[in-house]
């Protein structure tokens, strides 16, 4: 089996993707891909890998947890969806680097998975709104708690992913920029689904809809309809330009309040997020989804 693992990160969609893909969940069953609700496997398997940490692995884990999830189905591909599998946001830094502990949970996926083909996938986001952003996640705990003696300008996702490499090398990895996904939204979910490029999909500008006015998405459904031919990339091309005149402020930009925060270290930040973005596009073994 295709297993589809895609681990956030957090404060990214926010579960947006998986609510896509089980409003299609009929249409994609039929096709041999299988959504699970998360209710049916994400305490589930966070209780496994528990219990992995302290025992032997039972020979008929695997089947046990496959039955909870798929109820006899044998699907050529399945989508699991949980920001916590690396750890809880109180987690996601430390140590100087992100989710320290997020090559040990991906080993003991791969274990417990043993026999499937695996592949990764992961949003990211600019630390200087990320760190924010899963601070504000973590409950009780202060800055210099969270933070964990991290300056955060040494943080960069792909020391994670070759981590996660050097864990795992068998599992393919497929990443994002957390700010390209409304360009790209339809997209990732046929890539998760393993779709061909113009299958239709329910969902497919659920997130344009969230950030874009209504008068817009009128607008843009009106251009598609009389626009019914376009490439992926003229799609995107058109998304771009609709969110440069009718994108809602409140709903995309960022304001960051942390204690010592200065404008000249967020910029800093994203220029080193930028440069990183750059090293990851040019990393063996993983695949960079672009606008």
């Amino acid at each position: 089996m295709h297993l589809v693992l895609h681990a956030g990160v957090h404060a990214t969609d926010e579960d947006r993707l998986i609510k896509c893909m089980l409003k299609n969940v009929e249409a994609f069953g039929a096709l041999g891909v299988a959504v699970p609700g998360p209710s049916r496997y994400r305490r589930l398997i966070r209780d496994t890998l528990h219990a992995m940490a302290e025992s032997d692995l039972s020979d008929d884990a695997r089947a046990v947890l496959l039955d909870a999830m798929l109820d006899g189905e044998t699907p050529e591909r399945m989508i699991l969806s949980n920001d916590n599998f690396f750890g809880v946001p109180k987690l996601s830094v430390g140590k100087g680097v992100f989710y320290p502990g997020a090559e040990q949970k991906l080993m003991r996926l791969r274990q417990l998975f043993a026999p499937d083909q695996i592949e990764l996938c992961l949003g990211l986001r600019d630390p200087a709104t990320f760190v924010p952003a899963a601070f504000a996640l973590a409950p009780d705990t202060d800055l210099a708690g969270f933070l964990d003696g991290t300056d955060p300008r040494d943080l960069r996702w792909s020391e994670l992913l070759s981590r996660l490499q050097r864990a795992a090398p068998d599992v393919a990895m497929t990443v994002w920029c957390n700010e390209d996904t409304p360009l790209i939204w339809a997209h990732l979910i046929r890539e998760m689904a393993g779709l061909e490029a113009n299958t239709k999909i329910t969902g497919g500008f659920d997130l344009l809809s969230e950030i874009m006015s209504p008068t817009g998405m009128s607008r843009f459904r009106a251009y598609l309809k009389t626009h019914p031919v376009m490439t992926e990339i003229q799609k995107r091309r058109v998304i771009a330009a609709f969110l440069d005149k009718y994108a809602l402020d409140e709903e995309i930009e960022e304001e960051v309040d942390l204690p010592g925060w200065t404008v000249d270290l967020i910029g800093q930040l994203t220029e080193i997020y930028e440069e990183d973005v750059f090293a990851i596009q040019r990393m063996p073994g993983v695949t960079l989804i672009t606008p």
